[in-house]
């Protein structure tokens, strides 16, 4: 049996995701494995899904449905915990990047870059047609 502490805590922690009941959808499938004429018998397996995040989880790591029930609560908040991260993550990220990509450039990259394009301007001084007067 799952003690009262618990409960309340996944109710936290989904309250702190955005999940509630009502967006849930829960079914009872028949499980599957080995177990013969018991697990085939009873729907134990829950599956549940949540449209606003098109997250599904399936379970059926227990026995006990009502156990099942809990854990699958708990598998569909470490899923869309971890969608947030990478989230937060990829919104990192794309900052960084965009930060890095205008910062000022250093005084020895600035002073390679003004000889590189001195080197290239002569190379193609060399390229003019014979003749040609400056």
């Amino acid at each position: 049996m799952i003690s009262v502490d618990k409960k309340k805590a996944l109710e936290r922690r989904l309250a702190s995701l955005g999940v509630f009941e009502d967006d849930l959808i829960e079914k009872f499938i028949r499980g599957t494995g080995s177990g013969g004429q018991k697990i085939n018998k009873t729907s134990s397996c829950v599956f549940l899904q949540h449209p606003p995040s098109s997250t599904e989880v399936k379970v059926q790591r227990e026995r006990s449905r009502e156990l099942n029930r809990f854990l699958a609560r708990e598998e569909l908040c470490d899923r869309l915990e971890k969608q947030q991260t990478l989230k937060r993550q990829a919104k990192k990220q794309a900052s960084e990047k965009t930060r890095r990509r205008n910062r000022r450039q250093g005084r020895r990259a600035r002073a390679r870059n003004v000889e590189k394009k001195r080197q290239h301007g002569q190379k193609k001084q060399k390229r003019r047609p014979p003749g040609f007067q400056d």
